[in-house]
């Protein structure tokens, strides 16, 4: 290597000694960067649909708003759900039941039409009771508990105008099976009047079966109530008497019928000096034999009344149910409405072999109107339904009704073992097929 090559790679190795150098003098003298610090975890947030369900802020608001005018000291429910106590001891059983929809009892499809007093639950209620449950149904802060829902004492419609009362009391004896028996209730109004309401009162809620009552201005029924023995007289199959098309009925009582006031200008009425004849199904199945005395609650209209509320059936009274059948259909219909009409409201009614009972109406320009779809039927659970506005039907509309049976073995409420063929009748053990549409008249107007 010669000289001047050995000076270079000198001269070269210095300037790289010398930068590494620089560099370790300016790191050393660098200030010290702290360590950054771990970055904080936050827990996420509860989403807003699984808040925590105590008693106190949501669960007592549904049963006020689903559960306590049947569930509640008085109600016709067995037990009450309007305290903490009352809700955790029965807390199993409401999910239970809410889940199933066997709870509020609703056997109506809610698709079908609008219907006042709806009591069905929404998905998101549902969900909320379940988990309150399961989180062990805290009660929660008492501060949050809303107002006490207050009912009537007695009367549900609170104190009625008038209070009809079966005279004396009515031991029904069941050796030959249920039993039909008809009382005359007189009233002393010097005036015509119109009904509203009416409300009644079940003296044995266990042994009454159902109630229909009729207006009589003839004085058929006290003849016939004096021509028998013993508080009233036998009238099955009707009351015994002929009731006009236009003042029939005031109505009716099941288990799970709710009263209700009809429209302001609506009402049923009741000619002065009419009697009012109680006809009541007393139940041999009840398995109870006491003493009855059973009142009716009359409420008047307190505005001028315009159309009288009138019942239109739907019915048949010729078929036969076959022993063994599962699925049987029995048809109604009204082929052609001859006057134009509105639907108040349905009580759709069979017996226990019932399933299933849909009545539509088809219109005259070929439209189909669904007034009352029953896909669960509950014979020991039967209501009026009141559609949240009347249903127009015009002049030559068609009504059909169809309904299925079960006439099996698989049927647990057949009263027949083994089966036999069945058809209609006013017994327990035999069958009806008839939807009640509470109408008024478009042509109709009494007001002056």
């Amino acid at each position: 290597m010669t000289p001047p090559q050995v000076v270079r790679r000198l001269v070269f190795g210095g300037l790289i000694a010398a930068f590494a150098l620089w560099t370790v003098v300016l790191l050393a003298q660098s200030p010290t960067v702290p360590s950054r610090p771990s970055p904080r975890v936050v827990s996420p947030r509860p989403l807003l649909g699984e808040a925590p369900v105590t008693f106190s802020n949501q669960v007592v608001r549904i049963l006020q708003a689903r559960c306590q005018a049947c569930h509640r000291t008085g109600g016709i429910a067995p037990f009450s759900l309007t305290s903490y106590g009352d809700a955790f001891v029965n807390r199993v059983n409401i999910v239970l039941q809410t889940s199933q929809r066997h709870m509020p009892p609703w056997h109506v499809d809610s698709s079908c039409a609008a219907y006042e007093d709806d009591p069905s639950l929404t998905q998101a209620e549902i969900d909320a009771l379940a988990r309150w449950v399961s989180a062990g149904a805290p009660q929660g802060d008492p501060r949050d508990l809303p107002e006490p829902r207050v009912f009537p004492d007695g009367w549900e419609l609170g104190p009625p105008d008038s209070v009809l009362t079966m005279p004396e009391p009515m031991t029904p004896d069941f050796k030959d099976g249920d039993v039909y028996r008809c009382f005359v209730l007189p009233t002393s109004f010097p005036e015509d009047r119109f009904v509203s309401a009416v409300e009644v009162a079940p003296g044995s809620r266990r042994m009454v079966h159902h109630v229909i009552l009729f207006v009589d201005t003839a004085g058929g029924a006290r003849q016939l109530d004096a021509a028998q023995a013993g508080p009233g007289y036998t009238c099955f199959g009707g009351p015994g008497f002929d009731v006009s098309a236009t003042s029939a009925s005031l109505g009716g009582w099941v288990p799970g019928n709710r009263p209700r006031p009809l429209p302001d200008g609506v009402g049923m009425p009741l000619p002065k000096g009419a009697d009012v004849v109680m006809q009541v199904h007393y139940s041999e199945r009840s398995g109870v034999e006491e003493p009855d005395v059973s009142s009716v609650g009359l409420y008047f209209a307190k505005s001028a009344v315009r159309k009288r509320l009138l019942f239109a059936p739907v019915i048949n009274q010729s078929f036969t149910i076959p022993a063994g059948a599962s699925n049987h259909e029995v048809t109604a219909s009204i082929p052609f409405l001859p006057f134009g009409v509105h639907v108040l409201n349905v009580t759709p009614h069979m017996h226990l072999l019932g399933k299933t009972m849909k009545v539509t109406a088809t219109l005259p320009d070929g439209r189909q109107v669904c007034l009352v779809d029953v896909p669960d039927w509950d014979f020991h659970w039967q209501g009026t339904y009141t559609y949240k506005t009347p249903v127009a039907l015009p002049f030559g509309t068609r009504i059909d009704l169809s309904a299925h049976y079960d006439n099996s073995s698989e049927n647990d409420h057949n009263p027949n073992d083994p089966p036999k063929d069945v058809r209609w009748g006013e017994g327990t053990a035999d069958e009806m097929c008839i939807a009640f549409l509470g109408v008024t008249l478009d042509a109709e107007n009494l007001a002056p």
